[in-house]
């Protein structure tokens, strides 16, 4: 049985299931020769990454696939409500990689609150000439305890960045129109435990309270937030999405960040990804990475054992 993971997968994925007898291909295939292949090798489970779609004419045109493993959490690449409709098992691994996207939302957040995204780009330039008024120009910092953060979306990974935003010393705020209450859990090295009880807002009160706002959504037919979100937020806030391009409107977002209403945002997904716009990339108050959330040794070890499971359980 032969199982084509076409965006990669990690060596203990790989191990567990070459020891349970499926035969592992990694090549990474171009989209438009993807059918072929799979036929050709007679491969009966395919599993992505967000690189790869899976659309009706894969799927029509690969009748002797049995599954769609997704390693990751968002399914938008993929046409679930076809592929089950015709009778092929698919699934994801939402849990894996919540707490690597929960950390680079720290990332930016505290490259944010210190300027590390333009004293990188800077010093290399400006270093050895102006060290001292680079010094002034970003000592104007702020920490972020003691601030409070605005969750949208309170799902795994939301939970996760509450987690380390209550370690910090932050406020939480949240709005998850399925999430009325939201119990979060620290768990300390030492086997010590303490655990936070949130109450779901308004959208609006979180827009009004926060000082730092970042979205976690899965991807939506219009903005999660748009123009007017903008307006009701506190001047200076900072956004983070490292959620899915297209839940934020990038246009809106750079007008805030020109008239001041936002002081920075940190990007890891983007509305024209794969080709981010460039005002976007060359935007001096805005901290860039390349969809990154969920590329971490440790998360890829678990969605590879994840996934790994699921294609045992789905297939013997």
């Amino acid at each position: 049985m032969k199982i084509l993971a076409n965006d990669g997968i990690s060596a203990n994925g790989i191990a567990i299931l070459e020891k349970n007898g499926f035969e592992v291909l990694t090549t990474t295939v171009a989209q438009e020769q993807l059918a072929n292949f799979i036929n050709k090798h007679n491969i009966i489970g395919l599993l992505v990454r967000s690189a790869t779609k899976v659309d009706k004419f894969l799927i029509d045109a690969c009748p002797h696939l049995k599954l769609i493993g997704r390693g990751g959490v968002g399914m938008d690449n993929i046409d679930v409500t076809y592929a089950e409709e015709k009778g092929l098992q698919v699934f994801n691994t939402p849990a894996a990689s919540s707490e690597s996207v929960a950390e680079l939302v720290f990332a930016h957040l505290y490259g944010g609150v210190r300027y590390l995204y333009d004293a990188n780009r800077t010093m290399p330039l400006e270093g050895d000439s102006n060290f001292k008024q680079l010094k002034k120009a970003y000592a104007k910092g702020i920490e972020l305890s003691g601030k409070t953060l605005g969750i949208i979306g309170m799902g795994r990974i939301g939970e996760a960045t509450a987690k380390i935003a209550l370690g910090v010393g932050m406020k939480v705020v949240y709005f998850d129109p399925e999430v009325e209450k939201a119990e979060i859990k620290l768990a300390f090295y030492d086997g010590q435990e303490i655990t936070f009880n949130l109450h779901n807002s308004t959208k609006q009160e979180v827009l009004e309270q926060a000082d730092f706002i970042t979205l976690h959504v899965p991807a939506q037919q219009k903005y999660v937030m748009g123009k007017d979100d903008f307006h009701a937020m506190k001047d200076g806030v900072g956004i983070i999405n490292a959620s899915r391009g297209g839940v934020l409107d990038e246009v809106a977002l750079v007008e805030a960040l020109e008239n001041g209403k936002v002081s920075f945002a940190g990007l890891d997904v983007f509305e024209s990804e794969p080709n981010p716009e460039i005002r976007i990339l060359m935007h001096p108050n805005i901290s860039l990475s390349p969809h990154i959330g969920a590329a971490t040794k440790e998360a890829q070890d678990r969605i590879g054992l994840e996934l790994a499971e699921k294609v045992i359980n789905a297939l013997k």
